[in-house]
C-alpha cells in the first residue's frame, strides 16, 4: 500500500527534522522543520511553507509555529529571506557550503518562491485561529508588497530574480546558457554551476549590499521565471481571500486579486509560446526566451487567469505526454525529450530530470482545477509510490523511483496532503 507506507515515512521525517532553540545572534527563539538533518540543517522559506502544509495533517500547533518562526525573520522593510540560519553553532560554514551572501549575519539576502501565502491560508483553514492569523498576515502582506516594489520588471510587470537559486530550481538546465555552462557535459556541469554561482555572488557582494540593492543594473543575471511568478500569483489569490477573512478593507482584497490576475495575464502575454504550447522563462540580459522544456513551463495551469484552452493544451500536449513528462514516475523536472534530461542523477545536480514531490503537488492542484481528476489521482498515487519505494528523498528517478539527493527530506512529506481529500480553497473573484 504505497499511500500507507509513504504516510508512515512522511510522519517519521517530520518528527526527525523538528528543530527548536534560541538564536543568540538573531535574539529570538525558533521552531521549524529542517529540510534535511545531514544536508540542509537551517530553515528555508519555501521548504518550511511545504512543511507547514504537511503538518496540518499531523500537528496544527507545529504548523502554526513553523510559519511564525519563518515570518519572524522578515526585515522592517518587508523582505523575507530564502534562508534563515538560526543555529549559532552551524552558521560558520554556511556561506561556503550554500553559496550565500548573508544579511546581518544570519539570513540570506535572496528570495525564494513565495509559497508562504498559500501556506498561511492552509494553516488558518486547518486551525481557524484568528489570533494567529492577525499576527502573521501583516508580515506576509508586507513581503508581497516588498516583492511588488523591489522585484517587478517594469517591462513585463512580472517578478524578476537575480540568481538561479531564487527560483528554487538552482541548477536547472534552463539557466545553462545564461551561466555559460555546457548542458551535455555530465561530468563537469555540477562543478561549473557552483563556480558560476560563486562568481555571481562575489560580484554582488559589496559592503553596502542590502536585500533592496538594485542588482538588475549589474546585468549579470536578470530573469523572469515562470514557476516563481505562478507561485506569486497563486499566493496573491490566497492573500485576497485571507484579507476578506480577516476583515480588512474590501479594496485590499480587491487589489490583491487584481494583482494575481495581472500576473497571469502577463505570463500569457510575455511567456506563452503559441507554437510550442508551453510557457517559457525570459532571460532579460540576453533578451530572449529560454526554450528548454522544464516542469516550470507547465505551472500556469494552476491559475484561473490562464484560459482553459491554454491550460488544456499544456496538460494534453506536455504534462500527460508520455514522451515528455508523463513518465513511469512523473513529473520529471526536465522533459525526457531534452538533451539535458538526467533521470539517473548522473550529474549530481538538482532539477535536471529527477521528479520532485513539491512540483507534483503543485501540478496535482493544476490538474484538479481543470477537471483532470483521474489524472490527478494517478499523479498522487505515483508520487506516494516514490516515497514508499525510496523513503523521503530530495528527489527521485522518473523512470525507476530511485531516491536521489538528500535523505530525510522534509517537503517530500507533502505526500500527506496528496493522500488526503482535496483541501483546495474556493476561488473568489
Amino acid at each position: 500500500m504505497p499511500i500507507t507506507e509513504s504516510s508512515t515515512r512522511a510522519r517519521a521525517t517530520l518528527a526527525r527534522n523538528h528543530r527548536t532553540g534560541h538564536s543568540q545572534l538573531a535574539a529570538r527563539r525558533y521552531e521549524f522543520t529542517c529540510p534535511s538533518p545531514d544536508s540542509y540543517p537551517f530553515q528555508w522559506a519555501w521548504d518550511s511553507s511545504f512543511h507547514a502544509i504537511a503538518l496540518t495533517h499531523l500537528d496544527t500547533r507545529r504548523a502554526s509555529a513553523e510559519l511564525r518562526s519563518l515570518l519572524s525573520a522578515a526585515t522592517p522593510t518587508g523582505f523575507l529571506p530564502h534562508m534563515v540560519l538560526w543555529q549559532d553553532d552551524l552558521r560558520p560554514t554556511a556561506t561556503a557550503d550554500f553559496r550565500i551572501d548573508l544579511w546581518e549575519g544570519w539570513r540570506s539576502v535572496t528570495i525564494a518562491p513565495p509559497v508562504v501565502a498559500h501556506a498561511v491560508e492552509r494553516v488558518h483553514r486547518a486551525t481557524g485561529d484568528g489570533l494567529w492569523l492577525s499576527r502573521v498576515l501583516p508580515t506576509t502582506l508586507a513581503f508581497f508588497d516588498w516583492l511588488h516594489t523591489h522585484r517587478t520588471d517594469p517591462g513585463t510587470g512580472l517578478l524578476e530574480i537575480h540568481q538561479p537559486d531564487e527560483s528554487g530550481l538552482d541548477s536547472s538546465p534552463k539557466y545553462d546558457a545564461a551561466l555559460g555552462l555546457d548542458p551535455l557535459d555530465e561530468k563537469t556541469v555540477r562543478r561549473a554551476w557552483h563556480t558560476s554561482m560563486r562568481e555571481l555572488i562575489t560580484d554582488y557582494a559589496t559592503p553596502t549590499r542590502t536585500p533592496e540593492s538594485p542588482l538588475r543594473e549589474r546585468r549579470r543575471f536578470v530573469w523572469i521565471d515562470v514557476l516563481l511568478n505562478t507561485v506569486y500569483a497563486d499566493g496573491l489569490a490566497s492573500l485576497a481571500r485571507l484579507a476578506r477573512t480577516a476583515g480588512l478593507p474590501e479594496r485590499t482584497s480587491r487589489q490583491l486579486a487584481e494583482r494575481s490576475h495581472a500576473i497571469g495575464a502577463a505570463l500569457l502575454r510575455h511567456c506563452w509560446d503559441e507554437t510550442a504550447g508551453a510557457f517559457h522563462d525570459l532571460d532579460l540580459v540576453a533578451g530572449r526566451r529560454s526554450e528548454v522544456l522544464t516542469a516550470s513551463a507547465l505551472f500556469p495551469i494552476l491559475l484561473d487567469s490562464v484560459p482553459t484552452a491554454v491550460a488544456n493544451r499544456v496538460i494534453e500536449e506536455h504534462l500527460l505526454n508520455e514522451k515528455e513528462f508523463w513518465r513511469p514516475y512523473p513529473v520529471p523536472s526536465v522533459a525526457a525529450t531534452e538533451p539535458s534530461y538526467d533521470p539517473e542523477f548522473r550529474t549530481g545536480a538538482i532539477f535536471r530530470g529527477s521528479s520532485w514531490v513539491n512540483l507534483n503537488w503543485y501540478l496535482h492542484r493544476g490538474l484538479r482545477r481543470h477537471g483532470y481528476h483521474a489524472e490527478a489521482a494517478t499523479l498522487a498515487e505515483r508520487t506516494c509510490a516514490l516515497v514508499a519505494a525510496s523513503d523521503t528523498r530530495e528527489c527521485y528517478g522518473p523512470e525507476d523511483a530511485a531516491g536521489h539527493g538528500a535523505r530525510s527530506f522534509g517537503w517530500s512529506s507533502l505526500v500527506l496532503d496528496l493522500a488526503a481529500p482535496s483541501t483546495e480553497p474556493t476561488e473568489e473573484h
